[in-house]
């Protein structure tokens, strides 16, 4: 299978023919359809496929059972109005990276599993690498069964309709024990391939990020009577929130967002009585991102913490070996988070590749990258993966 006819059979689930953007959330008919699409392929690739205890998905050439493997994909899911290659090309490319070491005529010495993670991007329910943090016991099941969507439906409740039982939820030390080492593939998030001029580079590490929740309270009343001097007006207090977001991070050397945001009644005529908006910060420091919520939330009369992810180092052993495998690739660290942190932070060795983005835009439709790019990414991929299950040692311990 060619990486334009595979593209073309994911491409179209879940897209707003209005926007070009992607709506793929957790446990929604779109979720559903993509998690029928990758067991499609992976069964056309004579993969078997598994679900463990948080609806993640695994495909295995080989036996997992028989030796820890060397495990390559992503997620499917998406944000709002989202592009298409943020988590999807590494799934994408993880199959085709098979293909092309079948093609080659290799057999591997240890299984090689390719995986799909459910709710990596945390649109629906608010924590994102849900399903990675889950099986590793870095989210509560309790807590994971709890969370709501916008519209009130906890997860457990949206699962139940999905088919797959809440009462499952929880660390999974057999798909851990499975996976030796773990390759994840994705688009860049940012420019620094165009500026470097390279196809594919090697990730080292993530940042410490976080999530952050505050709560701005006010007085309903009527937009056209109310004098300003009466007014308790919320919105002013978002818009102080929105403004130290930005000088905060600035001044810490952080980046730091405002991107949700909901009013009640949210009336074009009514002054607000409450809004709820959510900071998301990030750095290369985790003291300065921590001042940043600190600083906002001081500015908004609290802020409390959703979830955080402290600074995470892939397995330097592995970073470099694989680096030499590409012929001394690009090496750098992120700000976005992924599965591949959380499966590092519970001691799994892991990487990441990062494939050229043009635009350097993520989280819209403008994110993009080029077919040759995303060939070369395959094969990088299909290099690497031979690499670590082709000598009867296997990857690094």
């Amino acid at each position: 299978m060619t990486f334009a006819s595979t593209w073309a059979e994911l491409e179209p689930i879940g897209r707003n023919a209005r926007t070009g953007g992607y709506r793929r959330y957790a446990w929604t008919d779109e979720d559903a359809a993509l998690r029928e699409w990758f067991t499609a392929a992976a069964r056309a690739r004579g993969l078997d496929v598994v679900v463990d205890r948080a609806g993640n998905q695994w495909a295995w050439w080989g036996d997992p059972d028989a030796a820890p493997g060397v495990v390559t994909g992503s997620h499917l899911d998406s944000v709002p109005d989202g592009g298409a290659f943020d988590g999807p090309l590494g799934v994408v490319s993880a199959f085709l990276a098979l293909d092309a070491l079948r093609a080659r005529g290799f057999t591997p010495s240890r299984p090689i599993g390719v995986t799909n993670f459910g709710d990596e991007e945390g649109a629906r329910f608010g924590v994102a690498c849900a399903g990675s943090r889950i099986i590793t016991g870095q989210l509560d099941a309790d807590r994971a069964r709890g969370l709501r969507d916008a519209d009130g439906v906890p997860m457990a409740e949206a699962m139940t309709r999905a088919g797959h039982s809440p009462a499952a939820l929880g660390r999974d030390e057999e798909a851990l024990r499975r996976v030796g080492s773990y390759v994840e593939l994705h688009v860049e998030q940012g420019r620094r391939l165009v500026d470097l001029g390279r196809p594919v580079a090697v990730g080292s590490s993530i940042w410490p990020h976080g999530r952050w929740r505050l709560d701005l309270t006010g007085e309903a009343n009527h937009a056209g009577t109310t004098r300003l001097a009466d007014r308790d007006d919320p919105m002013l207090r978002l818009a102080a929130v929105i403004t130290a977001a930005r000088q905060e991070a600035q001044a810490r050397g952080c980046v730091a967002t405002v991107g949700k945001v909901q009013v009640t009644p949210n009336g074009v005529n009514a002054i607000p009585s409450a809004v709820t908006a959510w900071l998301d910060a990030r750095g290369s420091d985790e003291a300065a991102v921590r001042a940043v919520a600190a600083a906002v939330g001081g500015v908004g009369g609290g802020a409390t913490e959703e979830s955080f992810t402290g600074a995470t180092a892939f397995d330097p052993a592995l970073v470099a070996r694989v680096a030499a495998l590409l012929d001394d690739a690009p090496v750098f660290g992120t700000g976005a988070g992924h599965d591949a942190g959380t499966l590092a932070t519970a001691g799994i060795p892991s990487v990441m590749l990062f494939v050229r983005n043009p635009t350097g835009v993520s989280h819209s439709p403008a994110e993009f990258a080029e077919q040759a790019d995303c060939l070369a990414g395959v094969d990088a991929l299909a290099t690497v993966l031979a690499d670590l299950a082709g000598a009867p040692g296997g990857p690094p311990q």
